[in-house]
């Protein structure tokens, strides 16, 4: 079998969807892969692997680490990344996150090694918070409930459209001229969380404040909601990025790549009012 095919890794999550509906409109062959897709992909069971990259020439890798409980992203990574290449796999697309040290005790960098040193072509993207987590992620509750209970101080986070992330990750798939580069990726300008949800506020026509709170009040209060603890940690954590303003400056990426600014915060917040995602 001739390897023309795209696979895509948690081809059902937030970048893994649109970068299949986007890889498609280009007419690329693609498989979206994950535990409940059309192809079955699983990072703990690795009798997965080897079918998934069955006619693959490129991939886009997403891993787990923002999962609860211990993963080892660099060796599963880097055990991936060689399946991928003895399976002639030529090019391989890895989404890490834009972060600076741990994150719940996590290196949301461990896997980045792992696919420079497979002897496959690589970029790396390195993205901002992505606006769909106030839409679909780990902040919708909180938006329902019309109060951004966080520990991200006064800090300010240029958050990023996940479509932009879904195609500056299709450029990166079919394109050349992105071979061996790391792309951070950010939204057009940083923002407060208080700023933020003031423009929720205002396209969703709810009362949305954001409350800013302790780091440990905050895994003190998701563990009272039953959160894993080392979740909990997690996340208060990858806030806390936002408060120590680690990631505040904007990039030129996403334009320079596909040729237009980024999307906006505001035109974000509208676009998901309208399809009712914040209605009772």
């Amino acid at each position: 079998m001739a390897n023309n095919g795209i696979l895509v890794l948690g081809g059902t999550g937030k970048t893994g969807r649109r970068l299949v509906s986007t890889l498609r409109a280009r007419g690329a062959e693609v498989r979206a892969a994950s535990r409940s897709g059309e192809v079955r992909f699983d990072w703990d069971d690795r009798s997965t692997w080897a079918p998934a990259f069955t006619g693959v020439r490129a991939a886009y890798v997403v891993d787990l680490q923002d999962k609860p409980g211990q993963w080892d992203a660099e060796t599963q990574i880097r055990a991936l990344a060689e399946q991928a290449v003895a399976q002639g796999v030529e090019r391989l697309v890895l989404l890490q996150a834009r972060v600076h040290g741990l994150v719940g005790g996590k290196d949301l960098k461990a896997g980045e090694g792992a696919v420079r040193e497979s002897g496959a072509e690589w970029t790396i993207l390195r993205p901002n918070w992505f606006f769909q987590n106030f839409d679909e992620g780990v902040l919708f509750d909180a938006v329902l409930a019309g109060e951004l209970r966080l520990p991200a101080g006064q800090g300010r986070e240029p958050f990023v459209d996940a479509g932009d992330v879904a195609e500056v990750a299709a450029a990166a798939l079919l394109e050349d001229g992105h071979q061996g580069q790391i792309h951070e990726l950010s939204g057009p300008a940083s923002l407060s969380l208080a700023e933020a949800a003031a423009l929720l506020s205002e396209a969703s026509g709810r009362e949305i404040r954001y409350v800013p709170v302790d780091h440990q009040e905050y895994v003190d209060e998701l563990v009272s909601y039953e959160v894993p603890a080392d979740y909990a940690l997690f996340v208060a954590d990858l806030v806390a990025q936002i408060r120590d303003n680690h990631n505040t400056a904007t990039t030129p990426t996403v334009e320079r790549i596909l040729g237009r600014p980024p999307r906006d915060f505001a035109d974000f917040a509208k676009s998901a009012a309208a399809d009712g995602v914040w209605q009772d």
